[in-house]
């Protein structure tokens, strides 16, 4: 047995260690004021376009840089250890495109996997208000005309709403047949009768704009639609077994990140007359956060590599990787407050934010109590 044989490839640490230093430079030096002022990290943004990590899963043929699972993991991963917003720039990016990776053909790949890569972005649609960890109850409908389709309803909590250019929407097209009468099509941000709502006032990720999104006879073609006629259900369920481990990687960074600022605090802050780590109580908060983290991000690189391999047990892994990291996220940002005390309580810190942030990632793609569900329904 070699010592080395969990350890990442070179060209993985390589890029770990690129991103980390972009994350660094570029991305959290805004990353308090980005969340204070409740604004779209545009820098981030501008950042992560330029060195073509903003939706590095896209495939070469179309503009992309053909990054596979794990990579794509990486990124989220370091970005979100200084900025867990900015994160969701390739997050909501891959999320959104992946039903046109995974549904539609050649020609709709052509037509807006090019775009994507040069820097528009492309969000996803399927909650509603009374639509959530029940996605097949979803209201939105799809009427066929002799023109393509009417598109008319609304989706809640779409992660940066108004900001993306292009938006998978998952509607219905036939409500008798339920899950089945379900369908996926593309909309643009620029199609008549689509508008958007307020940016909701969130306790976490304040940086990525969350808003409503309305569609009010929406007039499409056929031509956006992905895959056939009742699949869009699957096609999004689908989806979500992929895109549930950017969630962890996301997780994972907030975790990563708050872990750094609790030990370099624990070796400046003193008292009794010496440093706050020194302190066998501190020791173990750090030892059990790294622990943790550790065993989070094996199991996520894990899942990782059976996404890009679309393994059978592919359900249970996404579902196990995003429900263990968010959930060690939150609790290591909230042992990362304790380390700092009152200074952890303050927003001159960072930990307070990704406790915060840290609150999402067991929400949002499905709640860690839904991933239970999944996990015991895909037992390997």
């Amino acid at each position: 047995m070699t010592s080395d044989l969990f350890a990442l490839p070179s060209e993985y640490q390589d890029l770990r260690d690129s991103v980390r230093a972009l994350a660094e430079k570029e991305i959290a030096p805004y990353a308090h004021a980005v969340d204070e002022d409740h604004r779209f990290p545009q820098e981030a943004s501008d950042a992560l376009i330029k060195a073509n990590l903003h939706a590095a899963h896209v495939p070469a043929e179309f503009g992309g840089e053909g990054a596979d699972a794990l990579a794509v993991v990486l990124i989220i991963e370091e970005v979100a250890r200084v900025c867990a917003s900015s994160s969701l720039i390739p997050a909501v990016n891959k999320l959104g495109s992946l039903p046109l990776m995974i549904g539609g053909d050649t020609e709709q790949k052509k037509r807006w996997l090019p775009e994507l890569a040069k820097g528009k972005g492309f969000s996803y649609c399927l909650s509603e208000s009374e639509a959530g960890s029940d996605a097949a109850a979803l209201k939105t409908k799809a009427e066929k005309t002799s023109a393509g389709w009417l598109l008319n309803g609304s989706k809640k909590w779409i992660s940066n709403a108004g900001v993306s250019e292009f938006y998978t929407v998952i509607a219905q097209t036939d409500p008798s047949k339920g899950s089945k009468g379900i369908t996926a099509f593309i909309v643009e941000k620029s199609d008549p009768g689509i508008s958007f709502g307020a940016p909701e006032k969130k306790m976490g990720f304040r940086g990525s704009p969350t808003r409503e999104v309305y569609f009010d006879n929406v007039e499409i073609s056929d031509d956006r639609r992905i895959g056939e006629v009742g699949k869009g259900f699957s096609i999004a369920m689908d989806t979500l077994d992929h895109t549930r481990i950017t969630i962890a990687a996301q997780a994972l960074g907030i975790a990563q990140g708050a872990l750094d600022a609790a030990e370099k605090y624990s070796h400046e802050r003193k008292q009794f007359g010496k440093e706050i780590f020194e302190f066998q109580a501190i020791q173990f908060i750090l030892a059990d956060m790294a622990m943790n983290i550790e065993a989070a991000r094996q199991l996520t690189y894990a899942a990782a590599a059976k996404s890009e391999r679309n393994d059978k047990d592919l359900k249970f892994f996404s579902a196990s990787s995003k429900a263990f990291a968010s959930d060690v996220a939150m609790k290591v940002t909230t042992d990362a407050v304790q380390v700092l005390g009152g200074y952890g309580y303050v927003s001159d810190y960072p930990v307070e934010r990704m406790m915060r942030d840290a609150k999402l990632t067991q929400i949002y793609e499905g709640t860690n109590q839904v991933q239970r569900i999944v996990m015991a329904r895909n037992l390997p």
